[in-house]
């Protein structure tokens, strides 16, 4: 589980959280996820043989967030195949869902751009 404090520049002119801020946040749990795994994030992000971009991610919110809220947000990942896999967002305040978020991922070479398997590392935290 991830928490957060939800800033003053997460939100937009209405005050509360911007959609895409949200997304972002949700991307910081995946990075916490990936260092509680022991995953050196400076090497993972910059490897020149594999990365892992989003290809699709979306979002619903069910009640809105407001500057000074704390949030929780649990992941679920699922592989889909032995290259792509989902990452489900559970975003919970004072234990009420108030939305949740998926992203898609892909492994690919960065160099040639092909698909590729997925690394170990990642492929043996999945729920299965």
């Amino acid at each position: 589980m991830y928490q957060r404090k939800i800033y003053f520049r997460d939100t937009d002119s209405a005050g509360v959280v911007y959609f895409c801020n949200l997304l972002s946040i949700c991307h910081e749990a995946y990075e916490e996820y990936l260092a509680n795994l022991k995953v050196n994030l400076k090497d993972f992000f910059s490897n020149q043989l594999i990365a892992i971009p989003i290809i699709h991610a979306e979002i619903d919110f069910f009640k809105p967030l407001f500057c000074g809220d704390l949030i929780n947000i649990t992941l679920n990942l699922i592989l889909i195949n032995e290259k792509v896999f989902e990452i489900e967002y559970h975003v919970f305040k004072d234990n009420d869902l108030v939305a949740k978020a998926l992203t898609k991922h892909i492994c690919i070479n960065p160099q040639t751009r092909k698909t590729q398997e997925i690394p170990l590392i990642i492929k043996q935290s999945f729920d299965t």
